[in-house]
Formats: structure tokens, sequence, C-alpha cells
């Protein structure tokens, strides 16, 4: 199961500095609006302590992480919901992403050019989150006129349907995002189909000098909200790791990746395979233990029977899959079990 992260902000935000540093893949980093136009898409390793413990264990032949898609859109502008900037490409491609990092810049520089002639942090970020909203907007007026006649005609899922984008459209129309009007499981799966942008979780990321807020954004900004010098931590990527200990350096990606897993509401669980692979894997917290099968094979969700769990903590301090069938900690789950963060499980089919 792949999960992807989209990288947004205004131009020269240090948009495509991050997706560097982040996947060391050679992009364009140039100090001009547009010069990324078609989506830059990476896959990152996600960093995994348990992991690392458990293969030392294992000692499998072979060992495969899970991993993350991160994607460098290009920046939008104001009016770029009315096409703007080729803005509606490029909100086309927010769509296709499951969250979105919204990189904010609050440095001078006067070799950077700032698309808004001048640093404002506050500004930046209302440009962004109105052109998102308008484009939601847009979407709901479009979907709303397509449905009418249903609605006339009493169809029950259009009515419900239509009550929710009201709903929406109203919270929309006092400047507030989708996600504002914090719509329940079931209205979340009535509005799915129209995949709005501003329903998708957000991280704030701060492009700031030496850890400094001197415009005071943070405190308007929620939790997950990371200050980062991105070309400090495109520099760390060239450092080897004495390099980086003599000059008291230390990378924050691995905290912003496992930030993208928390607002995602991930979990990570493993298959050892007797020993020829280890491998880990992500799932969305609550996933049944047949459909997490599923994504291991595509054969072990019909035909599942059963899953043997032991949690990771458990292998690590008996020593071996065989030493903890002996001292029983290897559970026996059905269909109704829900896997949990840390679980090593054999699928039995």
């Amino acid at each position: 199961m792949s999960f992807s992260i989209g990288i947004i902000g205004l131009p020269n935000v240090g948009k495509s500095t991050l997706f560097k540093a982040l996947t060391q893949q050679e992009v364009d980093i140039s100090n001009y609006p547009f010069c990324t136009i078609d989506p830059n898409v990476g896959v990152v390793r996600v960093p995994d302590e348990r992991l690392q413990k458990i293969i030392e264990i294992i000692k499998p032949q072979k060992v495969t992480p899970t991993i993350i898609e991160f994607v460098d859109i290009a920046g939008l502008v104001k009016g770029a919901h009315k096409g703007e900037g080729l803005g509606n490409q490029f909100l086309a491609h927010i769509r296709e992403v499951d969250a979105i990092l919204h990189i904010i810049r609050t440095f001078s520089d006067k070799d950077i050019k700032h698309v808004e002639e001048g640093v404002d942090p506050q500004r930046d970020i209302g440009i962004v989150n109105t052109e998102l909203i308008m484009k939601d907007l847009e979407t709901i007026d479009k979907h709303i006129k397509k449905i009418e006649k249903d609605v006339e005609s009493k169809d029950k899922d259009r009515i419900k349907e239509f009550e929710i984008l009201q709903k929406i459209r109203k919270a929309i129309n006092e400047g507030n995002a989708v996600s504002a009007v914090n719509p329940s499981e079931k209205e979340r799966e009535v509005i799915k189909h129209l995949n709005f942008l501003t329903i998708k979780p957000v991280i704030y990321i701060l492009n700031t000098k030496e850890d400094d807020d001197s415009f005071g954004v943070r405190k308007s900004l929620p939790e997950n909200t990371l200050p980062i010098d991105l070309k400090i931590e495109l520099e760390c990527t060239e450092l080897s790791k004495k390099e980086l200990k003599e000059l008291n350096l230390k990378s924050r990606l691995d905290v912003l990746i496992k930030t993208c897993y928390k607002i995602l509401n991930l979990v990570t669980f493993y298959t050892i395979k007797g020993g020829e692979e280890t491998r880990a894997w992500t799932v969305e917290q609550g996933v049944k233990a047949p459909e997490a099968g599923r994504i291991v094979h595509s054969d072990f969700q019909e035909k599942f029977i059963r899953a043997e769990v032991v949690n990771y903590k458990d292998l690590l301090g008996v020593g071996s899959w065989a030493e903890a069938r002996a001292e029983g900690l290897i559970r026996t789950e059905g269909k109704d079990y829900s896997v949990k963060d840390g679980d090593i499980i054999e699928f039995k089919i």
C-alpha cells in the first residue's frame, strides 16, 4: 500500500530543496518561479529502528524497508484556481496525494527572488490556502449542478450528498477549509470521490534560518508544524556521519517522515518469511488482518484462515521466532483482528 505526500507552497520557498534532501535525486533548484513544471516524484525509505533490531535476530538474506512517496509540486501563485501560473494543472497534482507538506519561507535573501516581492509568511499561507479553498468551492458548484436533476427526482443518495455539500459550501464561504466541517466517517465516504484539496491532512514546514521565528508565524499554526533550515538539510545529505558529528549537525528529516506517518494515521507491521526476507509494510491504523495480508500477496485476503502474531518487543526479548512460540508469545488472530503498530505477522492461508 503506497502513500504519497505532496510538497506545495509559493514559488522559491524551498520545495525542490526539501525534495532533493529527502530523495537525493537531482532536481532543478533555481531562484525563479516555475522551474518545476511537471511534478518530481521520489520514493523515500522510512527510518525504522525496529526493523534493524528485528534483522539482527532473524538475520534474513534480504531486507525490504517500507517506503513513502514524495511529490514536488510546482509553486502556486495568487489566482491559481483561475489558471494563473498554470495553476489548474498544479492543483490537479495535489488531488492525487494523501497529505500535504506546505512549505513557508521565513527568511530574506536578496539572491532568491520572492514572487510577492517580500517575505511575509502569514500572507503567503493565506494565498496558498485561499487557492486550495477556492478550487474546492469550484468542485462543489460543478458537482451540485451535475446532481440537481437527481435531487429534484428525490434520489435519496443524491439528496444526502447534496445536504453534505451545502454544509461544506457554507463553511468555505466563511473562509474555512473542508476539514473544518469535521465530516463524519459516513460523510467522508459520500464525498470521497470529489477528492477535496482542503480535507487532506497538512504539515507546515517553516523554512527558517537557525530556528528563527521572528515573524511569530508558528504561534498561529497547528501542532504539526516543523521549523527546518532546508539549505542545511540539503548540505547534511552531502556529509558523512563523522563530518556531521564534528560539525554538530543533525538532520530533522527522520522527524518529518515520522510526522507524515502520524498525520496519515499509519502503522507498520513486519513479515519475516522463514529467514529469507524480513520486510516492513505500511497500513492505515485499524486495518483488519485479511486486508493487511492482501498487500503482502493478492491471494492472502481471499484465502485468509488466521494470522500468527507477535509484538516485535516480545520477539526481541526471547531472541527467536521458535523461542517466542515456546514461550507462548505468538497469538493466533482471526479475520476481525486489527493490525497493531510493531506486529510481526505470519499469514496462514
